[in-house]
């Protein structure tokens, strides 16, 4: 589906006795990197917000139509011949009701995953960025750490990273980017944009989120398959996410007054297990 947009030719069959095996150049590898961060790029301007006049401009562009047209994507005359205006507008509505207000389908990996925000998928990509020298900054709105554009971006950047690093020959610091891409694909990204793609093409109503969604799909596969990962699709495109029970982490050691909780609580403190769920706490007394 991406071989047009990534500049990908089909590799001829070998015969007996030759090498299935063609180890690309350091600078072949950098354009293929910096290649797939575009896409990355693009991918994560359609989800991050609603569409700037700009973003629009470029992609209604002839040469970047042909591109996606070659890539698979079939937009419909609702992107194609809208007047601008009336298209920016529409596309707004449509993302505040398909992926801000509620009742919609929020592209955040906690809400997907947990049916809620600002649940472990968030602190797990905060500590990431963190530890990679990254900070997260709103664009015209606050977005989240987990939010699908911001995870896009954070790759597309370790991409540009491991380009540079190749045009100055550190081929080791772009194996070791690599690993971070692999692994944030498999704690991450992998575990659930193949499903959240196929649920925004079955319900979004403008042909531009369908067709970007199926290119989204796309990518996500073939990346995937790329880097040899094998990744549980745990969204599984479904509507309704159920919530999981809030739990809540406390530090057993810490100094207490006795008096003030039962001695049935006061176990529950001490035990090794220090995570308990609200409810269980409640129940022991002096929570309600």
């Amino acid at each position: 589906m991406l071989k047009a947009a990534l500049n990908i030719e089909d590799v001829e069959e070998v015969g007996d006795g030759e090498t299935a095996t063609i180890l690309a150049s350091p600078a072949e590898t950098a354009a293929d990197w910096r290649a797939r961060a575009g896409v990355y790029r693009l991918l994560s301007g359609v989800f991050v917000e609603e569409p700037s006049r700009e973003f629009i401009d470029a992609l209604r562009g002839s040469a970047t139509l042909a591109e996606l047209a070659d890539a698979g994507l079939r937009f419909d005359e609702d992107f194609l011949a809208t007047p601008q205006d009336v298209l920016l507008e529409s596309l707004a509505i449509e993302y505040t009701t398909h992926f801000a207000c509620t009742g919609g389908f929020p592209p955040v990996e906690s809400v997907r995953l947990t049916g809620r925000y600002k649940q472990q998928p968030n602190f797990d990509t905060m500590q990431t960025y963190k530890r990679l020298g990254f900070a997260l900054r709103p664009g015209r709105f606050e977005v989240f750490a987990d939010q699908i554009g911001v995870e896009l971006m954070f790759v597309a950047e370790l991409l540009e990273r491991g380009a540079a690093a190749l045009d100055h020959g550190d081929i080791a610091a772009q194996r070791r980017l690599e690993k971070e891409i692999k692994r944030f694909w498999s704690q991450h990204l992998g575990r659930w944009v193949r499903g959240y793609s196929l649920l925004i093409e079955r319900t979004a109503q403008h042909s531009f989120y369908r067709e970007m969604a199926r290119l989204l799909g796309g990518f996500a596969r073939e990346e995937i398959e790329a880097m040899g990962l094998r990744i549980e699709d745990a969204d599984q495109g479904r509507l309704e996410v159920p919530k999981t029970e809030v739990r809540i982490e406390f530090n057993p050691n810490e100094p207490v007054c006795n008096g003030c909780m039962t001695d049935a609580l006061s176990t529950t403190l001490a035990a090794p297990d220090n995570v308990r769920r609200f409810e269980e706490l409640r129940d022991l007394g002096g929570l309600r």
